[in-house]
């Protein structure tokens, strides 16, 4: 497994742990610390860093903040001690 330190990612601030089903797109890392202001900007930056990993997260994975899943993440902000994890969503119906 993979881990970007803060000296790769210069202006780190969240912890962001990417599930091992798009490790491929991020040349197998899978935690790196992502400067961003809120959910929406953070997004942006993983997938300027790794093109398609928004698509991908955003497809099949639930978002997890600091230990709450959310289901509608877009404007939640992100600071220095934010943890993001992506889950696989679960399917009902």
């Amino acid at each position: 497994m993979k881990t970007l330190s803060s000296a790769e990612c210069p202006n780190a601030l969240a912890l962001v742990h990417l599930p091992q089903q798009v490790a491929h797109l991020a040349d197998g890392v899978r935690h790196c610390e992502i400067e961003a202001e809120d959910y929406r900007g953070m997004m942006a930056a993983l997938d300027a860093r790794w093109p398609g990993m928004r698509a991908a997260l955003e497809k099949n994975h639930a978002v997890v903040l600091d230990g709450d899943i959310i289901e509608t993440p877009l404007l939640e902000s992100i600071t220095a001690a934010t943890e993001v994890y992506f889950i696989a969503r679960i399917g009902g119906g």
